[in-house]
């Protein structure tokens, strides 16, 4: 594999899960760094020591917006810059209609905090590092084909922050080129990880392979491959697109 990413250094939101983890091993097989973040030390800490020297494990919860804002200091701090943010980080709770109404909006509170805000946290620290970068940056922000397709019952909230992930990197696109910054989307449809184990482990995989054109699920690395390309500065002028990931599930 190419050292296509070489000397870059890289944030991963949520690398310890199954996009966030292969992310960051690509990364480091391009020659990169990446700073793996997570919730909990547990959740990167054996990613952080397979990868070695080429990565740093970092420790935040997105949920609390202070400790979002410290987590790109420390990542900054450690080499000194960053050249790509890649908000990733998320989970899937259910939030069923027929659950009280404070109980429905706790789960819709935590969900637009993780997947919205706390990424936009990310984001504003980022456009104003890059801004001041002869080089400026690279945001690469996960939505999710949920954005345009919309999503089950039980996870209004899903949708709707994924469509704010949308809108918010359309508009640092348009706003922020000039000052360096460009900003990407990606999609993806199912994707074979843990985030989706109750579908999996209720409905079962070949359901949703049965959805797409390819008769089969998308990997997670088939997710990072575009991540990855994405971070080298290839594709500046797609600034503002969403690739989708979704074989074909939901073609817009």
């Amino acid at each position: 594999m190419t050292n296509t990413l070489d000397g870059k250094v890289v944030l991963i939101t949520g690398a310890g899960g199954g996009i966030g983890s292969a992310t960051a091993r690509t990364v480091v097989a391009q020659g990169g760094h990446a700073l793996v973040h997570d919730v909990s030390e547990a959740g990167v800490k054996a990613l952080a020591d397979e990868l070695g020297d080429s990565a740093t494990a970092l420790v935040a919860d997105l949920a609390d917006m202070e400790a979002t804002q410290r987590l790109w200091d420390q990542a900054w701090a450690v080499k000194g810059w960053v050249d790509v943010l890649v908000n990733n980080a998320g989970f899937y709770p259910p939030a069923p209609l027929d659950a009280t109404l404070g109980d429905w909006l706790a789960v819709w509170d935590t969900s637009l905090a993780v997947h919205l805000k706390g990424p936009a946290v990310l984001c504003r620290a980022a456009v104003a590092a890059y801004a001041a970068r002869p080089d400026g940056g690279i945001i690469i922000n996960l939505a999710s084909r949920a954005a345009f397709r919309g999503e089950d019952p039980d996870y209004w909230h899903y949708a709707a922050a994924k469509a704010g992930v949308v809108a918010m990197t359309r508009t640092i696109a348009r706003q922020n080129g000039r000052q360096g910054v460009t900003a990407f989307a990606v999609a993806p449809g199912y994707v074979d990880t843990n985030l989706n184990e109750v579908f999996r482990d209720t409905v079962g995989i070949q359901v949703a392979a049965d959805q797409t054109g390819l008769g089969e699920v998308a990997q997670a690395q088939d997710v990072a491959n575009i991540i990855a390309f994405l971070a080298t500065g290839q594709a500046r002028h797609a600034t503002g697109t969403t690739i989708d990931v979704n074989g074909a599930s939901y073609v817009r």
